[in-house]
């Protein structure tokens, strides 16, 4: 599959795919959008769940949501069943919110078929598919995969701040317009307002049409009015910020979608930028 996307559709018609690992990436703070409450929680047949949070989250990192640990990582995985040749899908029940980030954390980790669910638990419901009481608890066999970090793939602070000036990277930033121009508070203390010199803002909430990416074409031309000269394949890299490492993904994923390729994630974001006060403020 060229698409790091699936639909309902493919997923409804592979859910006895043996080759299948489904996983719901939900987290229980949504920042940024009105959260979708349930009633009661529901999971799609078949589905694992994990928790970005805690397993898949390097507690001991001063970062709020770190990227785990290749231990962290390949413990998760082997849980989960997964191997080089499983299918791997993610979904979130807010439609596109923390699916992308578990999306990347795989990516990034070594796993190349890994695939985010296009509107995810909300548009399943929508369409009145089944639905299950209880997660998976545990696979039927270990997985054998290792994680191995891509550094290529996970930015820090030296080298958002080194790359300041360069015209081959450029920084996005995924939250609201208002948090970037610092015309409202930051969610959490101690976290300066305003956003990093030179970066571009696309608040995550834009690359969404409900609970599903926009159109492969509207992405590329938010894209290019974004940033003209950065164009895909031309070499450039984009670096992707938010509020601490999450929503950040869900633009890094659109930008996949829109053609680019030189992506990466600046895993500590605003939470990690703006509480430094060494580091420069726009």
């Amino acid at each position: 599959m060229a698409s790091p996307l699936v639909t309902t559709d493919w997923l409804q018609e592979n859910l006895d795919n043996e080759r299948l690992v489904l996983i719901d990436a939900s987290m229980a703070t949504v920042i940024g959008k009105e959260p979708i409450i349930y009633d009661q929680p529901v999971w799609i047949p078949g589905s694992y769940q994990i928790d970005l949070e805690g397993t898949l989250c390097n507690t001991e990192s001063s970062q709020i949501h770190a990227f785990p640990t290749e231990e962290q990582f390949t413990q998760e995985v082997c849980r989960l069943g997964i191997t080089p040749e499983s299918l791997v899908v993610l979904y979130d029940n807010q439609g596109i919110y923390s699916a992308p980030r578990a999306w990347w954390i795989l990516r990034s980790m070594g796993l190349e078929q890994v695939f985010v669910l296009d509107g995810g638990l909300p548009l399943w419901l929508d369409e009145g598919r089944e639905t299950v009481s209880a997660p998976v608890q545990g696979a039927a066999s270990a997985g054998s995969m290792a994680g191995r970090l891509g550094r290529e793939r996970v930015r820090d602070s030296a080298f958002v701040l080194q790359h300041l000036d360069d015209e081959q990277v450029a920084v996005i930033d995924a939250r609201s317009r208002a948090r970037f121009l610092a015309q409202a508070p930051e969610p959490r203390p101690g976290v300066r307002g305003g956003h990093i010199p030179n970066s571009l803002n696309l608040p995550f909430t834009e690359v969404l049409d409900g609970y599903r990416f926009k159109p492969d074409s509207e992405l590329a031309a938010m894209f290019k009015q974004l940033a003209p000269n950065l164009q895909p394949g031309n070499g450039q890299q984009l670096v992707f910020s938010c509020g601490s490492g999450i929503t950040a993904c869900i633009i890094l994923l659109a930008a996949e979608l829109a053609g680019y390729n030189q992506l990466s994630l600046y895993d500590g974001s605003w939470a990690d930028w703006g509480s430094d006060e060494s580091l420069p403020v726009a």
